[in-house]
């Protein structure tokens, strides 16, 4: 949604709306490579995850690189999306989305979205989403070399 201007654009607006579990779980699993222990997730994982998964601290950068760039960076707006999704799919035991941090956040008690009657049409629409938009691309693409 974020990105369609151009394939760096796409790539780079897919990133951001990963970055946030990315930027928390990303240095933590590669430590875990080879591993056959299991160790629970360290400190440091749940401080990276409060930042990444907070709107204040979305809002914050986004309002920061307005203003450096004045113009709006929509591409940005992929990683709030990812927020904004993850309030209502994390349960409250395992890490429930703390989207007001560092400010007190109401935690939801949301719907698990590792289950299949989520999981399934979620990764179907995105799917569908991608093979329409690049559909799409190609075809205006196509209008533009003929004229």
């Amino acid at each position: 949604m974020f990105g369609q201007k151009s394939e760096w654009q796409w790539r780079a607006a897919f990133l951001a709306g990963a970055a946030p579990d990315l930027i928390a779980f990303g240095p933590f699993l590669i430590s875990q490579v080879g591993r056959s222990d299991y160790i629970d997730f360290p400190p440091y994982v749940y401080q990276m995850y409060n930042v990444t998964h907070s709107l204040a601290v979305w809002c914050s950068v986004t309002a920061i690189v307005w203003l450096l760039m004045r113009k709006f960076p929509w591409i940005l707006s992929a990683w709030g999306l990812h927020i904004v999704c993850d309030i209502p799919l994390h349960e409250i035991t395992f890490f429930p989305t703390p989207f007001l941090w560092p400010f007190h956040t109401p935690f939801v008690n949301g719907t698990r979205w590792a289950q299949l009657w989520i999981i399934f049409p979620n990764y179907l629409a995105l799917t569908l989403t991608y093979l329409w938009l690049r559909r799409r691309r190609q075809t205006q693409s196509t209008v533009v070399n003929q004229t």
